[in-house]
């Protein structure tokens, strides 16, 4: 072959991913459009389930407030930082839940069959499981979020791309963990009740500054299940900006996201179908 023609066969291919990923982009924004439709349709109840989480939220910041109203500083962590924790926490949370909302479903979509709608249809099989839903109550806590920085949060600009940052590292870092939770389902059956746990250890755990944890529970904290990394983002992203601390958030939240999609690939060659072939429009 001509170097001529390598020349047109890469710039085909070039054309041809390109091409794929504006079809990914606009398939993506398809289903969010859709998604919000369905819960506009029932404006009162997506109002009032997203106003309840907003609440709940701001319910555990008064309960921290009474705790640092007693001690100023705990392990050098102050309420602000608390604060900014939450935001992160919570707004990532959040935009995650409200743009792939079936992240923390993978099991028991598993383990219920549920999983040949998504095959029978020409799209990529995880990321149209995962944006097919829309969680109410996430929009409580991305908006949350937003309030707490505008709050006390650094408004300047590198304040808010930092933030911004932090935002993106704890929402894939949600989707990382819960995912490759729930890819349970295909090695061992029913793991809806396991990945749920994971899930629930993980928030719980992302809620408290990663400071008050010692020696193997610290440990733990930043490998096997690691909340630390969203954390600990008010103190070495936000306030004291660390960047090897930041390294190691994006090189965790990366590998973890890793795993979770080739568990998901994995587990589909073992996955026995559950005979619900049905039309979804």
């Amino acid at each position: 072959m001509s170097t001529e023609d390598n020349e047109q066969a890469g710039g085909l291919r070039s054309v041809s991913r390109t091409g794929r990923l504006r079809g990914t982009l606009a398939f993506l924004i398809t289903c969010w459009k859709v998604n919000l439709a369905s819960a506009m349709e029932y404006r009162a109840s997506f109002f009032m389930m997203a106003g309840m989480m907003f609440i709940n939220n701001f319910m555990w910041l008064f309960f921290w407030s009474l705790f640092f109203g007693k001690f100023q500083v705990v392990n050098g962590w102050e309420m602000g930082d608390v604060m900014m924790m939450w935001a992160v926490g919570a707004g990532g949370f959040g935009w995650a839940n409200m743009l792939f909302g079936n992240f923390n479903r993978i099991a028991p979509i598993v383990a219920a069959g549920q999983l040949d709608v998504y095959l029978s249809q020409p799209k990529p099989v995880l990321l149209h499981v995962l944006a097919s839903r829309m969680s109410l109550t996430a929009a409580g806590d991305f908006f949350f979020g937003l309030v707490v920085y505008a709050w006390v949060g650094n408004h300047s600009l590198a304040g808010l791309l930092q933030f911004l940052l932090g935002l993106l590292l704890s929402g894939l870092l949600f989707m990382g963990i819960t995912i490759l939770a729930g890819c349970l389902a295909f090695f061992i059956g029913n793991a809806e009740g396991l990945a749920q746990q994971v899930f629930n250890s993980f928030v719980a755990l992302s809620t408290y500054p990663s400071d008050i944890f010692k020696g193997l529970a610290r440990t733990l904290l930043f490998t096997l299940l690691p909340a630390g990394f969203i954390s600990f983002l008010p103190i070495g992203l936000l306030r004291d900006f660390d960047p090897a601390f930041v390294w190691k958030a994006v090189a965790a939240t990366l590998a973890f996201g890793a795993l979770a999609v080739l568990a998901f690939r994995l587990g589909l060659k073992r996955y026995a179908s559950g005979n619900a072939i049905t039309l979804r429009g």
